[in-house]
């Protein structure tokens, strides 16, 4: 039994995603996510004109005449939301915490993958992979997996994007839109994400809140560690530390941006601050200008 809360949860982002992607998202994402690859689909007769390179030279040999292969773009696509769970997404400052952002990402990713027919998985990750839900299709299966990323309680809350994405080298064979939704606050994840980016087509989700880029000045204050739980006192009222915390901030971001350039991975921020669609659909119409 769903509680009610939970319950009034999924069926308020349900009504408010499926509207969304009524109106608004759901063209972006056909657009965003052509379906790249061919499959065979059968063969015929050679016609003038054919390239000769389609013969199918057992056919022809069999048959005494040329017969030519005819491939289809492939439609049906699976999608596979891979989900940072770990300590850091119960942080949020002005709008909501990353954790309910990223169930509103991947609803609305969700049902439009459905609307267009695809599957639809969910990978759960902290510092170990929590949940995989296998691809499917249908609005009870995206019910369900929205259920999933706000009901799971993860046993850890500590982050290894690296074996988020071993394990979906492992499990996902067939070449897929691999959506990684992150604040990407850990280290060392550049050898898998390339490895997905060249199988898969990947697109990086980053979730940021303003608070984790600047220090407003407050005196002191104790900040804790969501995932390892560590405590220190800051004295936000000295303008160096406040530039020193501000200029972190500002390499890490330069450092993240440099390696999804350097595995070619699609890359698109999220402010906790304000609207998830804007974003999102000004991010998608420009992958669709640049692979449409």
């Amino acid at each position: 039994m769903i509680p009610k809360e939970l319950f009034r949860k999924i069926r308020h982002i349900e009504i408010r995603t499926k509207g969304l992607v009524n109106d608004v998202f759901g063209g972006e994402y056909s657009s965003a996510f052509k379906g790249r690859g061919i499959e065979f689909a059968e063969v015929r007769p050679y016609q003038y004109g054919d390239d000769i390179r389609s013969i199918d030279w057992n056919v022809t040999a069999r048959e005494g005449e040329p017969f030519v292969k005819i491939f289809e773009e492939e439609r049906e696509q699976t999608l596979i939301l891979v989900v940072d769970i770990s300590g850091s997404g119960d942080f949020g400052t002005q709008g909501g915490f990353k954790r309910e952002i990223a169930a509103e990402i991947c609803a609305i990713l969700g049902f439009s993958a459905i609307k267009n027919n695809d599957k639809v998985g969910l990978l759960l990750f902290s510092d170990r992979v929590e949940l995989y839900v296998p691809p499917k299709k249908g609005r009870r299966h995206v019910l369900r997996l929205i259920r999933d990323l706000f009901a799971h309680e993860p046993e850890s809350r500590a982050t290894d994007i690296s074996a988020a994405l071993n394990h979906v080298l492992h499990v996902i064979r067939r070449r897929s839109i691999v959506l990684l939704v992150s604040d990407f606050f850990d280290d060392g994840f550049a050898r898998p994400l390339g490895t997905v980016a060249r199988r898969h087509d990947a697109v990086a989700v980053q979730l940021q809140d303003r608070r984790e880029l600047d220090l407003p000045n407050v005196g002191l204050i104790e900040l804790t560690d969501p995932e390892t739980g560590a405590t220190t006192v800051v004295d936000t009222g000295s303008a160096r530390t406040r530039h020193m915390f501000a200029e972190d901030a500002r390499q890490r971001q330069k450092s993240l941006e440099t390696l999804f350039r350097s595995v070619r991975v699609d890359h698109v921020e999220i402010d906790t601050a304000g609207n998830c669609v804007e974003p999102l659909v000004r991010f998608f119409r420009s992958r669709a200008k640049v692979y449409g």
